[in-house]
């Protein structure tokens, strides 16, 4: 029996186990198989997060973190939950192994997950020329051609990084003007390699063995175009990871895990949430990592209250 179970490896779940470890309650981190360590562990340069002014590498940041959770007492395993029962006092956690995990409160801090385009091609040429994560496969597409679709931060951060190994990059982007933040759009602007298609999105992709090209449709005019490209990095935004606790806990309009105020405390008693997973507007790893503080001292003083 555990005090806390945390699920999820994220600034959020990693920061929460920080702060729960130093209240000596011991928690167990459950941080996935494939997934340990959170969208970070796919972003190259962090500039960003309070207390590194030269820039920390995304991986170098989560394995910062969880040595400090671990420093102070927090159990990691790299298990994938796959039910849980959150009814009653006990919370029951089960693993894709069978094993069963019980804790008196628990905090749920997946994160969110890569949105894809849709279409009929992308899971048949993921990882043969269709990507989400430019750190893992930039280096496969030296001084080829390549696009990148989106217009947020990502998809900018994304877009720069890929100049460092391919030749050419568009960026492809539905509307006439980005959401990113003004100094990576001026970065992007400014990189000579880059190039942007405006008005239009991606409706086919081709190639056999990897991607060749893809179709694209004028958003105004409708007019469908073939590009050839060797590769496509896909940077749409991301969903909430939401899927252990449908029926389980309330749900936002966003898909967002429904929490109190700017507490963490989900609609069942003793189950709180933190990170991307209750957040649809900001979404940044500090902002996570806040959250994570707050669910554990909700954790905290909730199982004070049941003198635990």
């Amino acid at each position: 029996m555990r005090h806390i179970i945390i699920i999820g490896s994220g600034p959020a779940g990693y920061t929460a186990a920080i702060y729960a470890s130093r209240a000596g309650l011991e928690p167990l981190l459950f941080a996935s198989s494939v997934e340990a360590g959170g969208e970070l562990m796919n972003t190259t340069e962090v500039e960003n997060f309070p207390g590194f002014p030269e820039g920390i590498q995304g991986p170098v940041l989560m394995d910062k973190l969880q040595e400090q959770a671990e420093k102070f007492g927090t159990t990691v395993s790299y298990d994938d939950v796959t039910e849980l029962d959150l009814s009653g006092e006990i919370k029951k956690v089960t693993l894709s192994n069978g094993d069963v995990h019980e804790a008196h409160a628990v905090i749920f801090a997946t994160g969110s997950a890569y949105r894809k385009l849709g279409l009929s091609d992308e899971e048949r040429l993921a990882g043969h020329g269709i990507s989400w994560c430019a750190t893992c496969d930039g280096f496969f597409f030296k001084e080829k051609t390549i696009a990148v679709v989106g217009g947020g931060d990502s998809a900018m951060e994304e877009a720069t990084f890929l100049t460092r190994f391919a030749s050419k990059v568009y960026v492809i982007h539905r509307r006439d003007t980005l959401r990113a933040s003004k100094i990576m759009q001026q970065r992007a602007f400014d990189n000579e390699k880059i190039e942007f298609i405006w008005n239009t999105e991606v409706v086919g992709v081709s190639g056999e063995e990897g991607v060749e090209g893809v179709t694209l449709r004028n958003i105004l005019s409708g007019e469908t175009t073939e590009l050839p490209l060797n590769g496509l990095f896909v940077a749409i935004g991301n969903d909430p990871r939401t899927h252990l606790v449908h029926n389980k806990l309330e749900l936002t309009e966003d898909g967002t895990i429904a929490v109190e105020g700017r507490s963490s405390k989900t609609s069942v008693t003793g189950v709180f949430a933190a990170g991307d997973v209750i957040d649809p507007t900001y979404r940044q790893a500090v902002t996570a990592a806040a959250s994570g503080t707050v669910a554990a001292l909700d954790a905290e003083h909730y199982l004070a209250a049941l003198g635990k």
